[in-house]
C-alpha cells in the first residue's frame, strides 16, 4: 500500500510513518518544510505526482491559544489546507484520513460524545478543525475523519513531556482539575489509523485511549507511574486563564470503532505506563 503522510515531522506524523513502514506499507512522508498544505499548487505537485492508495493528513495549525489572534492563519492551514488535500486525494482516488480534535465540541455535556452528536466548538482552533471536517465531507468520497484528544508521544511537545520537565525543576506543580477528557498515546492512535485505511468502513471515528480523567488526575498519574514525588495542586480553570476557552468535558465515546468491529483501545493508564517505561529507558 502506497501512503502519503502530511505533517510527517510532528509527533503523530512521525509515529504513523514508523507504524505503517513496520506493517509493510510504502510511505512517503512530507514534513512541513516540504509541503505547505495551504498552497493548492504545491499540494497538487507533491501529492498528485504519485499514485497513492491513501493520504493521511496530520499537518495542522495546532497553537490553540495563538489561534484566537491568528484566526486567518489557522483557517488557512486547517480549513483551506485540508480542502486542498481533500481535492487532490479525491482526484487520485486515494483514501483520505483527516485527523481532527475533541475541541469541535463545546464541552457542556456530562456524557461521552459519540460521533453523531452535534459539533459546537467554542474556540477558533476547534472552529477551524471543524471547517476542515466539512471540506472533507463535501469534497471527498472515501474518507476517515479521526477525532482524537490530549495526544502525547515521544516526539514533539505535549503535556506529558512538559510535566516530566517540570518534575526535574520543581517539587510541586499546579494543574487544573475541572477539565475532563481522554489522554491518547500517539503510538496507539497511529495503530488504529493504520487499521482503518485497510478497510472501506468510511466515516467519522473517535479514537482515544479508553477511560477519562482531569488534567490534574493525568498529571498525578504521570508522576506516580514515572516514579516522581512531585506534588500536584489542583486548581480551577479560572485561576489559570488562557486566551482560548477549553471544553470542560470532552470525553469521547468510540461508537464507530465498536459498531465497525475494530478492537477496543486500551486504557489510558496502561498506555501511559508503557510510554513512561520507554521514556525512562531512553533517558
Amino acid at each position: 500500500m502506497k501512503v502519503a503522510v502530511t505533517g510527517a515531522g510532528g509527533q503523530l506524523g512521525t509515529d504513523i510513518t514508523e507504524c505503517l513502514r513496520n506493517r509493510g506499507c510504502e510511505v512517503t512522508p512530507f514534513r512541513r518544510e516540504q509541503l505547505d498544505v495551504s498552497s493548492f499548487d504545491l499540494v497538487e505537485r507533491q501529492l498528485g505526482s504519485s499514485k497513492f492508495d491513501a493520504i493521511i493528513h496530520t499537518a495542522a495549525y495546532t497553537k490553540v491559544d495563538l489561534a484566537e489572534t491568528e484566526a486567518d492563519e489557522a483557517y488557512r492551514v486547517n480549513a483551506y489546507g485540508t480542502r486542498n488535500v481533500a481535492v487532490i486525494a479525491e482526484k487520485l482516488g486515494a483514501k483520505l484520513v483527516y485527523v481532527s480534535t475533541d475541541y469541535v465540541f463545546d464541552g457542556a455535556g456530562l456524557q461521552p460524545y459519540d460521533e453523531f452528536m452535534p459539533a459546537l466548538p467554542k474556540n477558533v482552533y476547534g472552529k477551524t478543525k471543524l471547517a476542515g471536517e466539512q471540506f472533507v465531507q463535501q469534497l471527498h468520497s472515501r474518507f476517515f475523519i479521526v477525532r482524537t484528544s490530549w495526544a502525547y508521544g515521544k516526539h514533539g511537545h505535549n503535556f506529558v513531556r512538559t510535566m516530566l520537565k517540570l518534575a526535574e525543576e520543581h517539587d510541586s506543580v499546579s494543574v487544573v482539575d475541572d477539565q475532563v477528557g481522554c489522554p491518547t498515546y500517539t503510538v496507539d492512535l497511529a495503530a488504529c489509523i493504520a487499521a482503518l485505511i485497510h478497510t472501506e468502513c468510511y466515516g467519522t471515528y473517535h479514537v482515544s485511549n479508553t477511560g477519562s480523567c482531569s488534567w490534574y488526575d493525568f498529571a498525578r498519574s504521570i508522576f506516580e507511574l514515572g516514579g516522581w514525588n512531585t506534588f500536584v495542586q489542583p486548581i480551577p480553570t479560572e485561576l489559570f486563564p488562557r486566551p482560548a476557552k477549553r471544553p470542560a468535558y470532552s470525553v469521547m465515546a468510540h461508537k464507530a470503532l465498536e459498531r465497525n468491529g475494530f478492537p477496543p483501545m486500551r486504557h489510558w493508564k496502561e498506555a501511559l505506563a508503557e510510554f513512561l517505561n520507554e521514556y525512562n529507558n531512553e533517558a
